[in-house]
């Protein structure tokens, strides 16, 4: 259907050398679109190139370290340039630091809030004239159920992922202009390599994590590719600062 066809896109996928981002990645691919992922592991990268490029998908590692707002801005410069423009930005970079709030660093917080937070807004603000020159845009943030829930160990977590959903909203007013669409997934637990150290951190969360979802298992990073699809096709246009559980039912088990 062409309402979900990606051909002529380009997408920026942030941490898309693994985990959920390679997960959206793929969905995008198989859509049609060209795909940069973006990270710091070109080793990692040419592992999650070649599962692109069995799909008949154009896609190239760029080079960024979130942490730094100048290689934001000029990753994103980097892949327009190669493909020509800019249509779809995933802002799925993400870390964590598990301790309870006292016994936290303020290093440990800027870090997490840098990494997931604030490098979304700067990968968002560098998209943004191109998706205006362009004369459309998607801006799919990925989120966390700690945005709407707590855990003792999660603070910055909890407090990034929270950021990124009430940032996506106040993006999405304002670049209702411009024709770009901003809204955020919430993955529940998904088996990731960060979530798999959680496992060996945290007692008893397997156990705990299958007893409160209703789908009795753990997200796989392919669950992602349709809905990241979804909200990069013209399927969504009229959808704009929402935020989407993904998660089994994790949100509605009570």
């Amino acid at each position: 259907m062409t309402i979900f066809d990606l051909h002529k896109r380009v997408a920026f996928v942030t941490g898309g050398n693994g985990g959920i981002g390679l997960g959206m990645a793929k969905g995008l691919a198989a859509a049609g679109a060209t795909v940069a992922i973006a990270g710091r592991n070109r080793t990692k990268a040419q592992s999650a190139l070649s599962e692109l490029h069995s799909l008949c998908a154009q896609a190239e590692f760029v080079e960024l370290d979130v942490l730094e707002e100048a290689s934001c801005q000029q990753a994103i410069q980097r892949a327009v340039e190669r493909f020509g423009r800019l249509d779809i930005l995933v802002n799925n970079a993400g870390t964590t630091v598990r301790a309870q709030p006292e016994d936290l660093t303020a290093q440990d917080w800027h870090r997490v809030m840098n990494t997931n937070l604030t490098s979304a807004f700067l990968c968002s603000q560098a998209a943004y004239p191109h998706m205006v020159r362009a004369g459309a845009g998607k801006i799919i943030n990925v989120g966390s159920m700690m945005s709407v829930f707590a855990s003792s160990y999660a603070t910055p977590y909890a407090a990034s992922k929270g950021g990124i959903v009430q940032m996506a909203r106040a993006m999405a007013v304002a670049w209702a202009k411009d024709n770009i669409q901003v809204n955020t997934i919430l993955p529940g637990w998904v088996d990731t390599d960060l979530t798999r150290k959680a496992r060996e951190e945290v007692q008893g969360l397997h156990e705990k994590v299958l007893a409160r979802t209703p789908a009795q298992r753990w997200g796989k990073p392919d669950d992602f590719a349709g809905i990241a699809v979804f909200l990069a096709a013209p399927a969504s246009d009229f959808i704009t600062g929402a935020t989407i559980a993904v998660d089994g039912g994790y949100s509605v088990q009570a």
